[in-house]
């Protein structure tokens, strides 16, 4: 039940209240003087507090008021004060108001709206002591998790980005394949060193191939190494990422840009452990976990036949999805203070600019931000304007992978300029981007 300490010298007033709170099942207690109002404050749990504001019967300033608000608010400050005041101590209550007192209702009192303004108050206690309970709770789940895995001195606060991290630590001893899905620039590699840094390869290699930053003729030779003259270029024998990555972890990135003979030699890969250099007849055994992460949509690229179902379901034993920053508000302000410079601070300013906007780049373009800033601002204090988002870049075309492309296109039926609409580019930009990716326009 909720408690309502009344504090008023006037018995009659304190009694009147009682009655009134009583019909609404409230428990109240009472105190005739600043002193034993404070004293009950001590030793009873109170939900509301309403006080008069004027003790003595020489006087009708309300300073008594007024000093007895201010060590409540000094020893209590999320106690809800509501004031009780005559005409003649109406400007004190406003600036009380000002000061952070719930409400003020002059004498005499409207029963209905002293009662709403109890009621609401005693809602928004209640809702602040779960969110206090819940925030509680997830300090010690995170320090928990802290304690239990190793996290890579990963930056989040948010619970969203918390439940990722908690997945890929669970999920980090299944000798499974994982794909971690999310958009680019949002912490998918980070994600992926969580996973091998738990697991039980953790003191093997972890390597790493960017599938969408190499011509597709060069992701082959890259994963599975090449003789001498294998292909144009080949001037010495090369060992590729599998056999590097042999006893620990392969990150693909990208996945969504591999081959389709890729896809292929990948699958076998997965399934058996054997492959074959380019140029060469001769199988290879490894044991490597693979992790692979994509921006695209890979069940639309499926249905475009542009990526294989069967390896699909081999990378995608366990998902991890990755959320934009957007969907992690929480983060963007640690995330932040991470990445400033040293000496640097952040204005008020600033810091509502950071949570504002939109963050289409992610994590990265957080970052690049932050560096910007750094040099332009004027001072230690980086302010809004130094940070300038309003008139940030969009992501270039350059970093539109042949994945994000080919599953706009999917998902387009084919219609260039909607896949062009849907990736903010214009027609003529989408066609440049899928010539040099060699992306057919049929």
């Amino acid at each position: 039940m909720s408690t309502v300490l009344i504090i008023d010298d006037n018995p009659a007033v304190a009694t009147a209240l009682e009655v009134l709170f009583s019909l609404r099942d409230l428990h109240t207690l009472r105190a005739d003087s600043p002193a034993a109002g404070l004293a009950l404050l001590d030793r009873e749990p109170v939900d509301v507090v309403i006080q008069d504001m004027n003790f003595r019967a020489d006087t009708t300033s309300g300073e008594e008021g007024v000093t007895l608000f201010r060590a409540i608010r000094t020893r209590f400050p999320d106690l809800p004060v509501i004031l009780l005041t005559a005409w003649t101590q109406l400007e004190s209550a406003v600036e009380l108001v000002k000061a952070g007192a719930a409400d003020y209702l002059a004498k005499p009192w409207d029963d209905n709206k002293l009662l709403t303004t109890v009621q609401n108050l005693l809602e928004l206690s209640e809702a602040r002591r779960e969110l206090a309970r819940l925030r509680a709770h997830e300090d010690r789940r995170r320090t928990e998790l802290e304690q239990r895995y190793d996290l890579r001195d990963a930056v989040f606060a948010d619970p969203a980005m918390e439940r990722v991290i908690a997945l890929a630590c669970q999920v980090a001893r299944a000798d499974v394949p994982v794909l971690i899905s999310g958009p680019n620039g949002a912490g998918k590699e980070k994600i992926a060193e969580i996973v091998q840094a738990n697991s039980a390869v953790r003191d093997g290699p972890f390597v790493t191939l960017n599938c969408g930053a190499l011509p597709s003729e060069l992701i082959e030779a890259e994963l599975f190494g090449a003789e001498i003259g294998a292909y144009t270029g080949a001037s010495r024998a090369r060992e590729g990422k599998f056999e590097s990555a042999d006893g620990g972890t392969l990150f693909l990135d990208e996945i969504g840009n591999l081959s389709p003979n890729g896809q292929m030699k990948l699958l076998r890969v997965l399934e058996t452990g054997r492959f074959e250099r380019l140029g060469s007849n001769r199988e290879r055994q490894v044991k490597v976990r693979v992790i692979s992460a994509t921006n695209a949509d890979l069940t639309a690229m499926m249905r475009a036949g542009s990526f294989r179902e069967d390896l699909y379901y081999r990378l995608n034993t366990i998902e991890i999805r990755v959320p934009p920053l957007a969907e992690r508000v929480d983060d963007i302000l640690p995330l932040a203070r991470h990445f400033l410079a040293a000496g640097k601070r952040l204005s008020a300013d600033a810091r509502e600019a950071l949570r504002r906007h939109a963050w289409p780049g992610n994590v990265r373009e957080l970052k690049h931000a932050l560096q910007r800033a750094a040099l332009l601002a004027a001072s230690d204090e980086i302010t809004a304007a130094d940070l300038a988002l309003s008139a940030a870049p969009p992501a270039p075309v350059e970093e539109l992978d042949r994945g994000t492309i080919e599953a706009a296109l999917a998902r387009a039926g084919g219609v260039i300029a909607q896949a062009a609409t849907e990736l903010g580019l214009s027609r003529q930009a989408l066609y440049r981007r899928m010539e040099k990716l060699s992306i057919p326009r049929e």
